[in-house]
């Protein structure tokens, strides 16, 4: 997915910048990058994170930068910030989201004599394409609204300019962006809980194509917020830190919300309820306390000599990685029957070796309860599941299986409780060797989150595609 966060102070920015970008290193693994603006320039760097964190990268070369403003990232596509000299003046950029009309802006941009410098094997990077929106415009306001009107998926965007920070959410909200405030500086993040150990408190939330820029003195909106929105619902149940808000909605909130959804009219005989770390354990806490059983850590995290293993490009170090990060605990785990909260279940290969793990240490009974629906459809608007065909979703696997066509009767399959959605989660159920296996009604995440329907996407779930 990615992270960004960006400040504007009236002294040194440096110290901030890099804590604030480090706040959201659970949002990728591929790339760290920062750039800072004063008076003799922009400043930048640009490091691989896959097999180390952010900070021992970063921290070595902080003493070389200075200035009062500066944007960082933490980016699972290209490197970023790039830094672009154009006829509104040098500015560095960074972006997060997907666009999935790539090679049509490319061609547009060919035909108009265009280029692009910043490529791999020929292929254009996504931020030096948003850039070249934006300049097409006489003015940053109107190039961000063109980018975001030419872009199908998702952009959201904090530009660096003499003028202060430009901050745009893509255009249907999908992913967050918020203000904060202090005595001197205001910043602009992805996630909020960036800005308690830093001082700042929540501003704003800025709504779905809304462009703000912030100085030190404050922000102001140079372009109003669209009325629909389609928020990634995928934020609260997986992506998002615990501590942070989306549209004014704790994380942790929300996982207590949906554990405790699955756990009403849930009658499974258990010893004792476990979440699947770290996202589960919010879903589990919820689960446990609706039906009063006691929670225990049957698994536990083991992370100081391990580098995260949120979207590794290699499935098969992602795998090693997320094994050998997962440590059981025999003594809880001997002659008990217990009841799992886990986020989700996307292609079960992982999951699978766990619950193995669990009956070989002497489990009598392992059950499985996902915080949200079977997942049927890939993400097309985030860098979630993006580099997998249907048939690395467990559920669509399964109905290939079933139909020999896993892209027959979708409808049938989503539909809650429906005959064939049944014989998926029991395939499903068969294949991950668990004792029962229950999943989140859909409507009952959505109600969870706490907004309306239609101000959520859904679209891994049931293919809705407002916005492609």
């Amino acid at each position: 997915m990615g992270g960004l966060f960006g400040i504007v102070s009236a002294s040194d920015c440096v110290s901030e910048l890099y804590y604030g970008t480090d706040y959201h290193s659970h949002l990728g693994t591929r790339r760290g990058g920062m750039a800072v603006a004063n008076g003799r320039g922009i400043q930048r760097a640009i490091h691989n994170i896959e097999n180390s964190y952010f900070r021992t990268k970063f921290e070595p070369e902080l003493s070389r930068f200075e200035g009062s403003r500066g944007i960082g990232v933490i980016s699972d596509t290209d490197p970023q910030p790039l830094v672009i000299g154009s006829h509104l003046g040098t500015f560095a950029i960074v972006t997060v989201g997907k666009i999935n009309n790539q090679a049509d802006l490319i061609r547009r941009a060919f035909e108009k004599r265009g280029y692009f410098a910043d490529t791999t094997g020929g292929v254009v990077k996504p931020t030096e394409l948003v850039a070249r929106l934006i300049c097409e415009e006489a003015g940053f306001e109107a190039g961000i609204v063109n980018a975001q009107a030419s872009i199908k998926g998702s952009c959201s965007l904090l530009l660096l300019t003499d003028k202060g920070i430009y901050a745009a959410r893509d255009r249907l909200g999908r992913t967050p962006l918020v203000i904060g405030r202090r005595e001197g500086a205001v910043a602009v993040s992805s996630e909020t809980s960036a800005f308690p150990n830093l001082g700042f408190g929540v501003d704003h939330f800025l709504g779905p194509g809304e462009i703000v820029r912030i100085t030190p003195d404050g922000w102001e909106s140079t372009h109003p917020p669209e009325k629909r929105m389609q928020v990634c619902a995928f934020l609260w149940i997986y992506y998002g830190y615990p501590a942070s808000e989306y549209e004014g909605i704790n994380v942790e909130w929300v996982r207590n919300r949906c554990g405790a959804a699955l756990a009403r009219g849930d009658d499974a005989a258990v010893d004792f309820v476990s979440g699947i770390p770290d996202s589960g354990i919010g879903h589990a806490l919820g689960y446990a306390g609706e039906r009063r059983i006691p929670y225990r850590r049957a698994f536990v995290k083991y992370t100081p000599t391990w580098p995260r293993s949120f979207m590794p490009q290699n499935q098969s170090t992602r795998d090693l990685v997320a094994r050998m990060k997962l440590i059981p605990v025999r003594r809880l785990i001997e002659s008990r029957r217990i009841l799992f909260c886990e986020d989700s279940i996307v292609r079960g290969t992982q999951l699978k070796e766990n619950v193995q793990v669990l009956f070989d240490y002497g489990a009598r009974e392992v059950h499985m309860r996902p915080a949200c629906p079977t997942l049927i459809y890939p993400c097309e608007f985030l860098n979630f599941s993006t580099s997998r065909s249907t048939l690395d979703l467990a559920g669509r696997r399964i109905i290939r299986e079933l139909e020999g066509d896993e892209n027959q009767d979708l409808a049938a399959y989503v539909a809650h409780g429906s005959e064939k959605n049944l014989a998926m989660i029991e395939k499903i159920r068969r294949m991950l060797r668990l004792t029962t296996l229950k999943y989140q009604r859909l409507d009952d995440m959505v109600a969870a989150i706490g907004l309306p329907r239609e101000r959520v996407c859904t679209h891994c779930w049931d293919g809705s595609s407002y916005g492609l």
